[in-house]
């Protein structure tokens, strides 16, 4: 089975056009943590070769390349001649997809946090119109002791709901099924999915869905206790393209 290859990351050089294809040069950096024993990886270049037709669908240009982050999909070759190849490793690109820019979802995000402050201090503002007391001419002392406990006791339930809110809200903003959130970088990935191509379109709605909502359509199924993944190695690899530090999941018990 050929060795597929998955880059992330903008053009490091420029753009260079030939007859059919056009070539660029790419950096990537390996893991943050090696495993125990073992010295960190560093940084690898690459040369990526991509047909003209399907370089021209993405849209870019000579000078959007060097700024736009771009998602690679491809296998590894040795037969492109040294001086068309500067980098370490030679590329043959069967996909290439330019993500979203982290900047809008940033922005996206924080409008949407506007307004729901906005809606919470609508929210805060009827329940302290409901709790003014009706006016009295000449109150008793019991009936106004006993008017303050009751506004206190209307006062402080606002307080203790709008506490729990925001944790219904993580909870509901996520996929159906979704038991916890998981940090990406403990979910162990088999060698079976590794070897694996998930297929480059229906990734790509995926990364859409993404977009578009700020999460994953489905959550991981991942084994209980071992974090080995079970199942969604598609929503995996978009996870990962779109650099989510937290991830849905779903558990699979061992079987005793």
């Amino acid at each position: 089975m050929p060795h597929k290859i998955t880059l992330t990351g903008s053009a490091t050089g420029p753009l260079r056009e030939y007859d059919r294809y056009v070539a660029f040069d790419m950096r990537e950096k390996g893991s943050p943590s090696a495993p125990k024993g073992l010295k960190k990886s560093t940084f690898i270049s690459y040369t990526v070769f991509v047909a003209k037709k399907a370089f021209n669908k993405t849209g870019l240009t000579k000078k959007s390349i060097m700024h736009e982050k771009i998602l690679i999909q491809g296998e590894p070759t040795l037969d492109i001649p040294i001086d068309e190849c500067p980098g370490e490793v030679g590329v043959i690109c069967f996909q290439i997809t330019v993500l979203p820019n982290k900047k809008d979802n940033e922005s996206n995000d924080k409008k949407e946090a506007k307004q729901e402050a906005s809606a919470a201090q609508q929210e805060v503002a009827a329940t302290k119109q409901e709790e003014k007391p009706a006016p009295t001419s000449q109150p008793a002392v019991n009936e106004e002791k006993k008017t303050e406990k009751v506004q206190t006791e209307v006062k402080e339930t606002p307080v203790q709901e709008k506490k729990v809110e925001p944790q219904k809200k993580q909870i509901t903003n996520q996929p159906k099924g979704t038991q916890d959130l998981l940090s990406f970088d403990e979910i162990i990935v088999p060698e079976e999915f590794l070897k694996t191509r998930p297929n480059p379109q229906k990734t790509q709605k995926v990364i859409d869905f993404v977009k578009r909502t700020g999460r994953l359509d489905e959550p991981l199924t991942i084994e209980k206790g071992s974090n080995i993944l079970k199942d969604g190695y598609r929503r995996y690899i978009v996870a990962k393209t779109v650099k989510m530090d937290k991830v849905p999941v779903m558990y699979e018990y061992q079987k005793s």
